[in-house]
Order: structure tokens, then C-alpha cells, then sequence
């Protein structure tokens, strides 16, 4: 699973426009562990592995508090997947990995 393992520098296109963050993976076996930090603030984060799929859930305070459901399929050095914001439908993610 350590194919999964990096920094990555992500984009969510959303209503309230680009959302950069920052992802850290730690993965160990079939979880991870690790952060994404952006301008909304920075949250720990851990969730399931299935293959080169990461899936997590994450707590969003700004602009509301709400429970984000994160997808993201990793291909090398390449980001993809979807933030799943409840009511507010699903937005697209990518990046790269950067360390």
C-alpha cells in the first residue's frame, strides 16, 4: 500500500471557488492516517484503503460545519476524485504528488 504514500498538493472545484490544500498519506494496510491543510484550516484525517482508493470523511467548519465524504484514487504521481458535500451535491478533486 505504500504506492499511496505522499504529500500531494489538491484542488477542489467548488462553489466558493478553488480549494488548495494540502494532503498527507500514511498508509498501513488497508487504513491511512495523515492531514489535509488548506486556507480553510487543517484537519487530521484517516480513513480506508482499498487498493490505490483512499476513503475518508472530514469535518468542514467554514463557511458551515458539515461532514464532507472524500474519494480519491491515486495513479502515480496523479490525483483524481470527488467531495461528496451532502444537500450541496459532489465536487471534483485533483493534484499531484509533490514529495
Amino acid at each position: 500500500m505504500a504506492g499511496v504514500d505522499g504529500t500531494y498538493d489538491v484542488v477542489v472545484k467548488s462553489p466558493l471557488g478553488d480549494q488548495k490544500s494540502t494532503l498527507t498519506v500514511k498508509s498501513d494496510g488497508n487504513t491511512f492516517t495523515g492531514t489535509n491543510s488548506g486556507a480553510m484550516g487543517a484537519a487530521d484525517v484517516s480513513g480506508e484503503v482499498n487498493g490505490n482508493t483512499l476513503t475518508w470523511k472530514q469535518q468542514m467548519t467554514v463557511p458551515m460545519p458539515m461532514t464532507l465524504d472524500m474519494n480519491v484514487t491515486i495513479d502515480g504521481d496523479t490525483v483524481s476524485g470527488t467531495v461528496g458535500a451532502g444537500a450541496f451535491g459532489s465536487f471534483p478533486l485533483t493534484g499531484t504528488r509533490t514529495a
